[in-house]
């Protein structure tokens, strides 16, 4: 089973994950012309390696593992995927 992590709406933007973010999954960056268009950032599920390091920098508790968003955020594994033109199916994996 893939191990991802997934960005919901409680982000604000402030790039501290993107910066501490290792394998540079996290999209938009400033410099990408979609930036200023989004409301948050997304992670991109293949280039995640689920490291954590993100997790730590997030002063929102804005990001969580794929399999352990709580209900009300289990949309957003969808919409973190549908950001880069991806499907993921979220039924495969145990949301807490």
């Amino acid at each position: 089973m893939p191990d991802f992590s997934v960005i919901t709406d409680k982000c604000i933007k402030d790039l501290l994950c993107l910066d501490a973010c290792p394998s540079d999954a996290i999209h938009p960056t400033p410099e990408e012309p979609r930036f200023t268009e989004v409301t948050q950032l997304y992670i991109d599920s293949e280039a995640c390696g689920n490291c954590g390091a993100c997790y730590v920098t997030c002063e929102w508790n804005a990001i969580y593992g794929v399999d352990e968003l709580p209900e009300e955020f289990e949309d957003f594994a969808e919409v973190n995927a549908e950001f880069f033109h991806k499907r993921v199916d979220i039924g495969k994996y145990s949301a807490v």
